[in-house]
């Protein structure tokens, strides 16, 4: 076949599954509680209240199509949790070219990455060929996340959320607790998922952040062992962490072994 003909293939297939497979549409200022369901066999319980999409973004070519949700849940003005789920369904033609350019996202990225990287605190892996289990956890400094990320091309990614806060007038807490869950296997259907909490740290009754940037924060694992009640408020995040991941583990259907082992991880 002609790589023309492939192209044209390969997107009349994008379209096809875009329409059977995104079964749930999403739209800014929507409404959710108690799930959020992804599409027919993607979906996340949601902490107790009302979840407002902020984000929605979406793009389908060459049978590549990807989404990706933004959810926030605010209390007297002030968010106290956001999520972000990131959906791409590669199960399609140039899956050779796909799996090396997923590889390089999760572990070659010089700014972020399923690594060891002195801003984690915390971080889970299982990497077997082009499978990857991964979870992250981190505090987040969200000034410099939404306005000045050190991956430049992630420079006004959070475009939708500043203008939300800035319409609504609604607080962010500058030092926010934050995890990532990412999994991507060819031998369960060859789709990358991704899910990302962020997190008040007054849901849990942390005491004041005195030090508002990602290196001085309280939260880095360099500096929290000098503020036990920080640690303490870490330690919880940790066990809802351990547990949301457990759960991200069971609805993307990995394999036993890809899984992870917290024990090893406390």
């Amino acid at each position: 076949m002609k790589k023309k003909n492939l192209i044209i293939l390969s997107i009349f297939f994008s379209l096809f599954i875009f329409e059977k497979t995104f079964s749930k549409a999403f739209f800014i200022g929507q409404i959710i509680s108690k799930e959020i369901q992804i599409n027919k066999s993607f979906k996340i319980k949601l902490p107790e209240g009302e979840w407002e999409v902020v984000r929605v973004s979406s793009d389908g070519s060459y049978g590549i199509i990807q989404r990706i949700i933004g959810i926030v849940r605010v209390e007297n003005n002030e968010v106290m949790e956001a999520i972000e789920i990131y959906e791409g369904l590669l199960a399609g033609i140039y899956q050779s070219a796909v799996n090396e350019a997923v590889y390089e996202m999760v572990f070659k990225n010089k700014y972020d990455g399923c690594y060891q990287r002195p801003e984690y605190y915390n971080l889970g892996l299982f990497k077997k060929g082009s499978t990857h289990n991964c979870m992250i956890i981190s505090h987040w400094d969200v000034e410099k996340e939404l306005n000045n990320p050190d991956d430049p091309e992630l420079r006004g990614v959070g475009a939708p959320y500043n203008k939300w806060l800035k319409i609504n007038n609604y607080k962010f807490a500058t030092i926010s607790l934050a995890s990532l869950h990412s999994y991507f296997s060819r031998l369960v259907g060859g789709n990358w998922y991704q899910i990302r909490y962020i997190m008040n740290p007054k849901l849990l009754s942390a005491p004041e952040t005195k030090y508002k940037n990602e290196e001085s924060s309280e939260y880095h694992k360099y500096n929290i062992n000098d503020y036990p009640e920080h640690k303490k408020v870490m330690d919880k995040f940790i066990k809802i962490s351990f547990q949301r991941h457990q759960e991200f583990e069971k609805v993307v259907k990995a394999r036993g072994y890809h899984r992870l082992k917290f024990e090893d991880l406390k």
